[in-house]
């Protein structure tokens, strides 16, 4: 049991992947001991433990994606592997004395606030707990979108989801379908291409691709940053403030023509069939859907043994697919490389605040006063929810960000002898607002597409700025902001 009085824990958090992770080692750094982490699943690692697809790699450089506070010296890679990042994680947890504080096969099922008792209930399959605070590290990234496709449960071979990878069929020589050009499937149809016997994928839209450029990092790097971790942050500096010079491409229409050009130019340089080119060049704006970096995706996809089917999947039979040319294709496998439901993994559980539920809260669209907090649901806060995401850097400086103010927080809450703290219904709306407003600038409300980076409401999820803009916002918590209660 926790030391806070009537609860079982100061804090719980639910998911143990880099958030959980993160806020966990968060937590020890700042000398905060009473929280419990819940994970559903068997082993840590959330979206890194999930994906074992073959080619899984991460699409933000190495020196980017890992935490400040935690840095590993000996990367093997620019774009590290799925395994090795879930190895970093790990590593992270055993390092920084929290991987005993993380119960594993501990699913939550809801959340409920006791407003006067000032906490948490929270049921799991193993009973309820109770906390001051939550806090909701699911991550936007856990929840694979499925696709309600006619035919789907009569089809006679494997199907699976990208998330969901059959590690133990072997699909040498097999005729092999792949629903889905997105970021997962650039990494899934270069494998295939070369195992497969026959490949199909289905594209229901283009996406923009420019180079990766992806290497082996060698013992010189590794050695350096051993010997001079300041030669690694500086290499990781250098990189942050690179990619945030990309942010102009959400924004400026010249800047995106720029970027359009180069993407452009790739496609040429890779694809020699004008007909290929044609039907994988996009129609909106570079950046309104995510942009893939890839240097072995087209030349799969000219793979004399691949075939591009430019439209969406009608529906399956027995022995195969049919896209919306009516052309049934056969198969004996397919592979659904569809996504994630975002707004099923924002809030993850039946979440009851103190007049409602969280899911009908978002019913017009998913929003969290600084990204983090929600009016209504006291002493919650959520990691990598709504406004944090970014289309062009890496999501776990927004990550630390929140950290930070989640440990300002906690310092408000026992310094001020606090009950609870919420955002005041004013702030947020203020905060909306200002979302609402900047997001219309950006190429994903106004690129002519539609993608996951919008909510059910057609709103964008992602933050309307650079990311340092976001890092300098929450840099102090604002206590004014905020609705204070006192304990009894």
């Amino acid at each position: 049991m926790g030391g806070t009085a009537g609860v079982d824990h100061r804090i719980a958090i639910v998911g143990a992947g880099f958030s959980g992770i993160g806020a966990a080692l968060a937590l020890r750094e700042a000398g905060i001991e009473d929280f419990a982490v819940l994970e559903r699943a068997s082993a840590i690692g959330g979206t890194w433990r999930e994906n074992v697809y073959p080619g899984c790699a991460c699409d933000v450089p190495s020196s980017v994606y890992g935490l400040s506070f935690a840095p590993k010296p000996d990367w093997s890679r620019s774009f590290a592997p799925a395994a090795e990042i879930r190895g970093y994680l790990e590593e992270c947890a055993r390092a920084g004395g929290v991987s005993e504080r993380i119960e594993l096969g501990r699913a939550v099922h809801g959340l409920r606030w006791e407003d006067g008792a000032g906490r948490w209930r929270i049921e799991t399959d193993a009973g309820e707990r109770t906390a001051q605070v939550a806090v909701l590290a699911t991550g936007p990234l856990s929840e694979p979108a499925i696709p309600r496709l006619p035919g789907l449960g009569a089809f006679s071979g494997a199907v699976f989801h990208s998330a969901r990878w059959d590690t133990g069929r072997d699909l040498r020589g097999a005729r092999v379908a792949v629903v889905g050009t997105g970021a997962s499937a650039a990494q899934i149809v270069p494998h295939l291409a070369g195992v497969a016997g026959e490949l199909t994928v289905y594209q229901r839209t283009p996406a923009w691709v420019l180079p990766r450029r992806d290497r082996a990092l060698g013992g010189l790097e590794h050695a350096l940053y051993r010997t001079l971790p300041a030669a690694q942050r500086a290499a990781r500096a250098g990189t942050y403030w690179g990619r945030e010079l990309l942010y102009p491409v959400l924004r400026s229409p010249l800047a995106g023509a720029l970027a359009e050009r180069l993407a452009a130019r790739h496609l040429r340089d890779q694809i020699r069939d004008p007909a290929l080119r044609a039907a994988l060049t996009p129609e909106y704006r570079i950046g309104c859907k995510r942009i893939l970096l890839s240097d072995d995706l087209y030349p799969a996809l000219a793979h004399p043994r691949t075939t591009l089917v430019p439209h969406a999947v009608r529906e399956l039979t027995a022995d195969g697919v049919i896209a919306a040319d009516g052309v049934e294709r056969p198969a004996d496998v397919v592979v659904l490389a569809t996504g994630f439901r975002i707004g099923a993994a924002l809030a993850p559980a039946r979440i009851h605040g103190r007049e409602g539920t969280l899911a009908r809260r978002w019913s017009a669209g998913a929003s969290a006063y600084n990204g983090t907090t929600v009016a209504g649901f006291p002493n919650l806060a959520i990691l990598l929810g709504p406004h944090t995401g970014l289309g062009h850097n890496s999501v776990l400086v927004m990550l630390e960000a929140q950290l930070r103010y989640l440990v300002g927080m906690l310092d408000a809450l026992q310094r001020g002898a606090l009950r609870s703290l919420e955002p005041r219904v004013e702030a947020q709306a203020r905060f909306e607002a200002m979302i609402r407003r900047r997001s219309r600038r950006l190429v994903f409300e106004r690129g002519g597409c539609s993608s996951w980076y919008l909510d059910g409401a057609g709103h964008s999820l992602l933050w309307p700025g650079p990311s340092f803009t976001f890092v300098r916002r929450l840099r102090r918590f604002d206590l004014e902001r905020y609705e204070a209660r006192s304990a009894p």
